[in-house]
């Protein structure tokens, strides 16, 4: 409002508009218009420049409430202060002013002394608001820009962690990749049974690479073995889920977070399984949390596409019919079917990621 040098008198009478304009001419550039339609072609000129605007009532061809209904319907009305001057005392015509947002009401014959003081007010007051929203404004992009670099520089944690364990396990780290945009695509294809906003399902994302975060802790022996595990080493490496979760315990990161619940609740129950066959804990069905399941279906989807030192990589299409016909445990139905949904679009989005970064596919 600083900037703001110009004064709008709207009256059909000169002798009111030349008393105002000498009030106002050391203060302003005081505009006149001697009606509303020509009132409204002088705000949409200089609204940017547009301390106030005096406006009379009783008007040729547009009258005042005309001008300021138009200035509601184009947002006028909330950053140029409006200041009715009027003969009309009748309760209704000045409440309908306010409603319509004037700042204040001047009644006619007007003492020019209490016009000046009041003018002077309402211009100050908008001027302070003005500035108050601005520098709200500025903060809140602060926040933002503080927010966005708080979550970059987690992911990169996050990353950084998984991305270890993958390499640890003779992996090059594009797994962690392709299990993010898999979570993703499977969330956003779910979104109409399980509503999620766009911060969720990219919070859930990130949270999935943390899936086998526990494997850290397993001895080369077992997880570097080529052939089949024996009994007890597969119990050795079913405990990776827990590992994982004594891990994040120990993590200096608060718990009531929600993003760490996505992280444990996934490192967790992504071997579990809907018919209550999996492990840890034995979970079925929605016992599972929504974001472990889709963690464990992109899991065992990239496993089967993938090169393993037990295994070579199946085609897209041979581990779908795996997946779809039960050969890697029982998976929510539902689950199932956005896997048919997707399965024709899959290998182009994970080519490459929502970043645009490429991201390796075995087909």
């Amino acid at each position: 409002m600083a900037s703001r040098k110009k004064l709008l008198m709207v009256d059909d009478v000169a002798v009111n508009r030349i008393i105002i304009g000498e009030l106002f001419t050391d203060c302003f550039e005081v505009l006149e218009a001697e009606n509303g339609r020509a009132a409204l072609e002088l705000i949409h000129r200089y609204k940017d420049e547009l301390a106030v605007v005096l406006l009379d009532l009783v008007m040729p061809e547009l009258d005042g409430f005309a001008v300021l209904d138009i200035m509601n319907k184009e947002g006028l009305i909330k950053t140029i202060p409006v200041i009715m001057i009027t003969g009309e005392s009748a309760d209704d015509k000045v409440l309908k002013g306010y409603s319509l947002g004037v700042s204040d009401l001047i009644n006619k014959p007007f003492n020019p002394e209490i016009v000046m003081r009041r003018v002077s007010n309402v211009v100050a007051l908008y001027s302070h608001q003005q500035n108050l929203e601005e520098r709200l404004r500025e903060q809140k992009e602060q926040l933002e820009q503080q927010s966005a670099r708080l979550r970059r520089s987690s992911q990169f944690v996050i990353d950084a962690l998984s991305t270890t364990v993958e390499f640890r396990n003779l992996e090059s780290g594009e797994h962690i990749k392709r299990i993010r945009v898999l979570t993703k695509i499977f969330l956003e294809q779910l979104r109409r049974d399980y509503p999620m906003s766009d911060e969720t399902i990219e919070a859930i994302s990130s949270a999935s690479v943390m899936h086998d975060i526990g494997k850290i802790a397993i001895p080369d022996s077992i997880l570097l073995k080529p052939g089949r595990l024996t009994p007890e080493e597969f119990e050795i490496m079913k405990s990776h889920t827990l590992r994982g979760c004594e891990i994040l315990e120990s993590l200096d990161y608060p718990q009531a977070d929600e993003i760490y619940d996505y992280c444990y609740e996934i490192c967790r129950h992504h071997h579990e399984r809907w018919d209550g066959q999996g492990y840890p804990d034995g979970l079925a069905g929605d016992e599972i949390s929504i974001w472990a399941q889709v963690a464990s279906v992109a899991d065992v989807y990239d496993a089967l596409t993938s090169h393993r030192v037990y295994k070579a990589a199946y085609s897209h299409e041979k581990a779908v019919e795996m997946i779809l016909g039960g050969e890697c445990g029982k998976f929510n139905p539902r689950l199932m079917e956005c896997l048919l949904e997707v399965q024709d679009s899959l290998l182009d989005r994970l080519r490459t990621d929502g970043r645009g970064a490429q991201v390796a596919v075995n087909s």
